[in-house]
């Protein structure tokens, strides 16, 4: 089963398909499953979105939360496909102490 988040930037559904999902999980399985929420609410509203230095068709959607292991980032990496079928999804997502580098493409004021 996909689950759907809703992506005000991308102003989409961002698909999470169980395959991707039980990637994370097994390999970042300090986010998930305890952390799944952190997910819909870095892709509803993140600090800052950056293009992915190893993938063009890529975004990371990056947030900071005080309450994840005493303060770290949330990353999920969006890959978008172009029109006309417009998919958006996540490949993967992690914890992080610091930001992920990249071009920086829209940041919170």
């Amino acid at each position: 089963m996909t689950t759907h988040f809703h992506c005000p930037y991308l102003n989409a559904q961002v698909e999470l398909t169980d395959e991707r999902e039980r990637h994370i999980a097994e390999r970042h399985p300090d986010l998930l499953p305890e952390h799944r929420q952190r997910i819909a609410d870095t892709l509803a509203a993140p600090d800052q979105i950056r293009r992915s230095a190893r993938f063009a068709s890529a975004r990371l959607f990056t947030r900071w939360f005080e309450s994840v292991r005493g303060g770290k980032y949330v990353v999920v990496v969006v890959v978008s496909e172009p029109a006309p079928s417009g998919r958006h999804w996540v490949i993967t997502a992690y914890i992080a102490r610091k930001v992920a580098k990249g071009e920086i493409e829209w940041k919170k004021d």
